[in-house]
């Protein structure tokens, strides 16, 4: 286990390759190892990684242990040759190392906080164990039944035309305003463009949407034997994964409620970080109220 240091803009994050297995999980950590603990899990996406989804959050957010992987096959945790064809056989895997992460950190209970993806693979979690986990987040998740809108697409067929302009139209995509980014915003589609063209990058990316595999769909049935008490957050505006994707989650999970946030596209923790680290502390420490949708 090799770890080194970065600043942060409150609480420091400490960086470190965990041996999951055969694999190498490239996981940050804030806060104090005796708080609660918060498993952090991001969505997908070309060039994505924990620091891009939750920097701000897991450094503003005291009283909790929060643990940020690169998921498998993301950013700069292992990238399996064998990562599982489709959404569904990736996302099994993914659920799996980060069960494994636990283990290796020796965290036996936590709260868990999913976004797209992210969502999924915490909902395979929960169903995989779910006496290990105790509140649950999930944003803009992915896991209902849905036709992929026309944004959805683009994401997933980035590589058709792979570069800094698609990366920029692709970011746009994602957000309700790209002014939010101001005059940084062709500096971080570069950055990402560059780590989406890593070879072990693309390679995994091309693996989790392949058509040759199955899609993840959660049916009713399974969901409603599910049951942790979950917020679901969606930006109304979401273009990725509309917001009927959480009304779906909602009506299915026995103990579930629902914030829509105005003025939002998929990055709910980046364009209203403010309103959900309030959601977020209250529903995790709780004290939040009935859903709100």
């Amino acid at each position: 286990m090799t770890t080194t240091r970065a600043a942060a803009t409150a609480a420091t994050i400490s960086t470190t390759d965990v041996a999951v297995g055969e694999w190498r999980i490239r996981t940050h950590l804030a806060g104090d190892p005796a708080d609660p603990a918060i498993l952090w899990l991001h969505g997908s996406g070309p060039g994505v990684s924990a620091l891009s989804n939750w920097q701000t959050l897991i450094t503003t957010m005291p009283g909790y242990r929060h643990i940020a992987p690169d998921v498998l096959g993301f950013g700069n945790s292992s990238h399996p040759e064998d990562l599982p064809l489709g959404v569904a056989g990736s996302a099994s895997m993914r659920a799996a190392a980060m069960e494994g992460l636990l283990d290796a950190l020796g965290v036996t209970r936590a709260h868990l906080v999913g976004n797209s993806m992210g969502g999924m693979i915490a909902l395979l979690m929960l169903k995989s164990r779910p006496e290990r986990f105790d509140r649950v987040i999930l944003m803009g998740s992915g896991g209902a039944p849905m036709t992929p809108t026309p944004d959805l697409i683009a994401m997933i067929t980035y590589y058709n035309d792979p570069g800094d302009d698609s990366m920029r139209d692709l970011i746009g995509r994602f957000v309700f305003d790209t002014g939010l980014f101001g005059d940084e915003l062709g500096a971080i589609a570069a950055d990402r463009a560059a780590v989406a063209g890593r070879g072990d990058v693309r390679r995994s990316h091309l693996r989790t949407f392949s058509p040759d595999g199955p899609p993840l769909v959660f049916a009713e049935e399974e969901l409603g034997g599910i049951p942790h008490e979950v917020l679901l957050v969606h930006g109304r505006e979401d273009r990725i994964i509309p917001k009927h994707a959480s009304f779906y989650l909602a009506d299915a999970l026995p103990n579930a409620q629902l914030h829509v946030l105005p003025h939002a596209g998929h990055w709910v923790q980046i364009e209203q970080t403010e309103r959900f680290r309030a959601l977020a502390q209250q529903f995790l420490a709780g004290t939040a109220d009935g859903g709100a949708a």
